[in-house]
């Protein structure tokens, strides 16, 4: 495997890196200062910026204006969006658009996927199921009826419900099958009600009663529901490096100016292993990421399917972002509880990415069943 970047790819981070370096973290209150959600609705002018400079169709084919880049651009861009925090559906859209190239239909595509290139239309995810814990698709119900489905259940924490056009649902049938249905914000029978992520951002519970989809608005390709999954994981372990990587030169700089005993903190044996742990940390969550990025691009073989590779950049990331926030807050002191200091925003952050994530050790017993069932050696 060769991990270095492709001009595309690297175009594409520094597009990104001149675009976000606008946007200031600090610019939103915090979460423990509002009395809901920090804010009604995403970042629309970013997220014109971000249509304009091509970044929202990196994953579709020129055909659908886009560039036809792969899963690794894509978490190269996310990384840059996290180091600032931007409130974007710059995941959950794109992930979602990319599922509907890869399985929908003809018509689908047509419909929806140059409208998503150009941001005309945003897409998101309902990826938590009813609990968070269980998969996604036994939420929700799917039966046929004529030519249309008909989808009944509850999703829980969907990103940017309240905002995006259409949103991708999980679903499985009385045959034991996963699909994937698009259901338009607003249809008959969808009831979204407001939820606040440990970030401070809106999120929504759906409420599926009824609703009737149409068969085009259906994907029933073995696959694409796992597939997804995967990708939306791995767009996660991107978001949580690049905050991460922005946590740790925010310390760095802190404990390089902040003097106790007429030297910085900086220079003091305990201080500097710390930051050298949250280094090798982070160094650890990107290796793997880059990994589980390649085998979903390239749906390169192995001696275990892709989702273990995904498996072990979820253990590093959803362990390491945790580890680094909370060093940060150490050495910084009660600094970095200030809300006028954007630390703050980044722990929150943090602790909605880890949470999404989920517990290491889930992944690690995911894992172990892999390795069972796929043997080394």
């Amino acid at each position: 495997m060769d991990f270095t970047f492709t001009e595309e790819q690297q175009a594409a981070v520094e597009a990104a890196k001149a675009l976000f370096a606008s946007v200031a973290p600090d610019a939103v209150p915090s979460p423990a200062l509002v009395p809901g959600a920090v804010a009604e609705d995403f970042d629309r002018a970013l997220w014109a910026k971000l249509a304009g400079a091509d970044l929202l169709s990196l994953l579709l084919d020129p055909e659908y204006g886009g560039a036809g880049l792969d899963a690794t651009a894509l978490c190269l861009v996310l990384r840059e969006s996290a180091r600032k925090l931007a409130r974007v559906p710059l995941l959950e859209s794109s992930a979602a658009a990319y599922a509907v190239q890869r399985y929908g239909s003809p018509e689908l595509k047509q419909r929806i996927l140059p409208k998503a290139a150009r941001g005309e239309l945003v897409l998101t995810v309902a990826a938590n199921g009813r609990s968070g814990h269980d998969p996604a698709e036994l939420a929700v119900s799917a039966r046929q009826d004529g030519d249309g489905w008909l989808l009944d259940g509850t999703q829980t924490a969907v990103p940017w419900a309240q905002n995006a056009d259409h949103i991708v649902v999980p679903a499985h049938t009385t045959a034991g099958r996963s699909v994937l249905a698009l259901v338009p914000r607003g249809h008959e029978g969808l009831g979204i009600a407001d939820q606040v992520s440990t970030s401070g951002e809106r999120l929504g519970e759906l409420s599926l009663t009824s609703v009737r989809i149409g068969g085009s608005d259906v994907i029933e390709a073995d696959g694409a529901r796992e597939w997804l999954r995967d990708l939306l994981t791995t767009g996660t372990c991107a978001l949580a490096l690049g905050l991460g990587e922005a946590v740790l030169s925010m310390t760095s700089e802190y404990t390089g100016k902040r003097e106790q005993f007429g030297f910085p903190v900086a220079t003091f044996q305990a201080v500097a292993v710390q930051a050298a742990d949250r280094y090798i940390d982070l160094r650890a969550m990107e290796v793997t990421l880059w990994q589980a990025a390649w085998r979903i691009s390239t749906g390169a073989s192995g001696a275990l399917p892709a989702t273990g590779d995904v498996a072990v950049a979820k253990i590093w990331a959803s362990d390491g972002v945790r580890r680094v926030v909370q060093t940060a807050q150490h050495l910084h002191g009660g600094f970095g509880s200030d809300t006028d200091y954007p630390l703050h925003r980044f722990h929150a952050w943090a602790k909605h990415l880890e949470l999404s994530l989920g517990p290491a050790a889930a992944h690690e017993e995911t894992l172990g069943d892999l390795l069972a069932a796929h043997p080394l050696g």
